[in-house]
Order: structure tokens, then C-alpha cells, then sequence
């Protein structure tokens, strides 16, 4: 069988409209030959009667807090609603199609609600319901333990639903449909220039949304990664080819193209706070450790015998401070900042690519007040004000 998963997401089943172009898309794909096991997302988004977060005001409101027992019950009736809703809309159109709970699809999870991970998928019901001739409907975001508890899977559920169910039954591609017609180059709510881009690596991804970029969880492109299924982000509300998440790029962009694309995109994080702190090795204790433990995450860190720089976000710049003022540590702190990261797995080796950085942006007088990068990035500190002017400026440097 031609296996495909195709996930589509809130905005994508929110309305009567929307969702009859999911019917459409489903409606395609088996006529193109393919076997779907499609993967739904609560109704909408806030504000909606059957929205995840509607669901949680409402008991909080009305009751009051819940346990972790229970809010991951509330959390699943969301997605179940909203795969029945689907499953009745295809019998409608004539596709014989079957709900299924994320349990029942066979999505098997540790007992930590409210954020289980995954262990393990038993695919088979799914499996046997595509030889039938049916098309599963498969509630996202959830799953059950071994003892037959329902859990949700956290932020990003959905898609790491639709990535492990493709990896289990080995499909062809795994299409996570929004609303958007794939992955840019960059924020295009900042960066008015920004084009989509047709094919990109796993790790290219991973490094955009470690670095700030909203696009597919980490979870989900792991499990695709692990098993080599592309993964294709494209739009419910239009025929856009879209972008392409897969090992070699060059399957789907030509060779010299993706040679000459050193860079891929641009990705950028607000509320960054710079510190400064001066003589950092000249006490007893380790400065790095004492960090740690108070639960405070650091960034782009250079460590210098009389200095050391490192950013934190802005929420923990406060307990940082007192940390510093109670261990007697002399700093300075830079407030509004943001981190600004060209991101290419084929700048590795290739002469200048920091001074060009550097140059583009000197030149429209951006300072730069720290740097660092990998094998695949390069980031730079800079005010918040500058970071549209600077996602501008790259993109001409690098002909993004």
C-alpha cells in the first residue's frame, strides 16, 4: 500500500469551509492512489466552543483547578471531537473512514500527563483498517499508557502524533497541513522579503526552531529524521506545493542551486538580556554551576580568563541579577536585545561567511554586541529595534 499521513491542524477543522477542503485534500490523495491515515487537531483555537483552550476555561471557571488525571481526559475530548466530526463529513462524501483515540490508533506512552513521551507504536489496528478500505481518523495529541490511562503529548502533539504513526507503518510521506503554503526564509510578519523555501534538511529545521522560528516541533522531525520519511508542511487552503523536510535536499532542488544556497534562512529571538560578568573564575565556587541550579538557561556563552558574556532570556534576568549581587560578582547587564541566526548546513567550510555577516550589517550601522556560531549557524546579539532592518539586510546578502 501507498501509505501516507496526512495531519491537519486547528485552523484546518475549524470551519464548515475549512474542513470541506480537508475533505477535498483526502479526496485527492486517494485518487492519486494513496492509502491516508489522517491525523486531526482540536477544532480552531481559543475562542472556539470545542478548542483546547476553551475546554480548560470552561472547568476552571466553572470548578476549578484540575488534576493532571483529568486534565489530560478534558484535553482528549478535543481531538476526538474533532475526528468524529471528520470521519462523518468523509462517510458523507462516500469514504468509508473509522474514528480512532490516539490509544486506540496505537500511540503508547509513559504515565506523565500533561507532557508523556512517546514509547512505543503498535500500528497495527490502523493498519488493518487501510487492507479494509477504510480511512483511520486519528484524534492527535494523545495518546495511553500500558495501563490503559489517556495521556496528551504537550506542546506540538499533534504533528508528533502524524510523525510517529508514519515512522510505524513506514509511509511514503508524512504532510502536516496549516495554513501556511510551507517553511520561510524567515518571520514574514518581520521580514517582508521572505520567499518559501522548497526543501530543507531535518537538521536545518531543527537548528530554525531552536533558534526562534515557528515551524514543526522537534519531536515530530526526530521521528521522521529517525526513519527518513519526508515530511511535506504545505496549506489546507491551497494547492502550494510546499516545503519538503528530508535528508538530501538536493532530491528535490537541483544540484547547483542547493550548492549555491549557502544559507537557508534567517531566524530571530526577542527578550534576549546580555551579562557581563567580570572576574567570573575568582571565587571558590563554579559560576556556570550556581546558574544551573537555580534553574536559569544561558546563552551564546564566550568564557574569557577576566570575563565571561552570556545571554538569558528577559524573564530571568531578575533572578540571574540576584544571583550575581548575592555571590558579590561585579557585571554589567544589556537589556533588549535579540539574537539574530543565519542558519545553512553548507556554510560549514566556506570561507567568510561571518565577515559578510558582519560586513551587511556594519553597514547599515547594526552593532553587533556578541557572536557565536556552529557547523550550521551563526548567531549575532543586536538590539531589538534593528532585527527587521537586519533579516532585510541578510536576506540581500545571502539572495535568500
Amino acid at each position: 500500500m501507498h501509505i501516507i499521513v496526512q495531519k491537519f491542524g486547528g485552523t484546518s477543522v475549524a470551519t464548515p469551509e475549512s474542513r470541506y477542503q480537508v475533505v477535498q485534500k483526502i479526496k485527492k490523495a486517494i485518487e492519486e492512489g494513496c492509502k491516508p491515515i489522517v491525523v486531526v487537531s482540536a477544532i480552531g483555537r481559543k475562542g472556539a466552543p470545542y478548542a483546547t483552550d476553551t475546554l480548560i476555561d470552561f472547568v476552571t471557571n466553572h470548578a476549578g483547578k484540575m488534576t493532571p488525571h483529568s486534565y489530560d481526559l478534558l484535553l482528549s475530548c478535543g481531538e476526538i471531537i474533532s475526528a468524529v466530526t471528520m470521519t462523518t463529513l468523509l462517510e458523507k462524501e462516500g469514504i468509508k473512514a473509522k474514528a480512532f483515540t490516539g490509544g486506540q490508533a496505537g500511540i503508547i506512552t509513559d504515565h506523565y500527563h500533561q507532557k508523556a513521551d512517546l514509547l512505543s507504536a503498535r500500528p497495527e489496528a490502523l493498519l488493518d483498517t487501510l487492507e479494509a478500505g477504510v480511512i483511520p481518523v486519528v484524534a492527535g495529541f494523545q495518546g495511553m499508557t500500558l495501563a490503559g490511562e489517556i495521556t496528551t503529548l504537550g506542546r506540538g502533539g499533534s504533528d508528533t502524533s502524524a510523525a510517529m504513526l508514519g515512522a510505524s507503518v513506514k509511509a511514503e510521506r508524512i504532510e502536516i497541513f496549516t495554513d501556511v503554503d510551507g517553511i520561510m526564509t524567515a518571520d514574514p510578519n518581520v521580514c517582508g522579503k521572505a520567499k518559501i523555501i522548497p526543501a530543507i534538511s531535518y537538521m536545518e529545521v531543527f537548528q530554525m526552531a531552536d533558534s526562534g522560528a515557528k515551524v514543526i516541533h522537534p519531536r515530530a522531525v526526530e521521528y521522521a529524521m529517525r526513519a527518513n520519511i519526508p515530511l511535506v508542511i504545505k496549506n489546507t487552503f491551497s494547492d502550494a506545493p510546499g516545503t519538503y523536510i528530508l535528508q538530501n535536499v538536493e532530491e528535490k532542488v537541483s544540484k547547483e542551486k542547493h550548492a549555491q544556497q549557502v544559507i537557508t534562512s534567517v531566524a530571530h529571538r526577542y527578550n534576549r538580556t546580555q551579562f557581563k560578568i567580570y572576574e567570573p573564575h575568582a571565587k571558590d565556587e563554579n559560576l556556570l554551576d550556581e546558574i544551573a541550579k537555580a534553574g536559569i538557561s544561558i546563552d551564546l556563552i564566550n568564557i574569557f580568563p577576566h570575563e565571561a558574556l552570556f545571554t538569558v532570556d528577559a524573564t530571568d534576568q531578575e533572578a540571574l541579577s540576584g544571583l550575581l549581587e548575592k555571590h558579590s560578582y561585579k557585571y554589567e547587564m544589556l537589556e533588549h536585545c535579540a539574537k539574530v541566526t543565519t542558519i545553512g548546513e553548507r556554510m560549514t567550510g566556506v570561507p567568510g561567511v561571518m565577515a559578510r555577516i558582519v560586513c551587511a550589517l556594519s553597514k547599515e550601522k547594526i552593532e553587533i554586541y556578541q557572536t557565536a556560531d556552529s557547523l550550521t549557524t551563526i548567531a549575532c546579539l543586536i538590539k531589538e529595534e534593528h532585527v527587521a532592518k537586519a533579516i532585510d539586510v541578510l536576506h540581500d546578502e545571502f539572495h535568500l
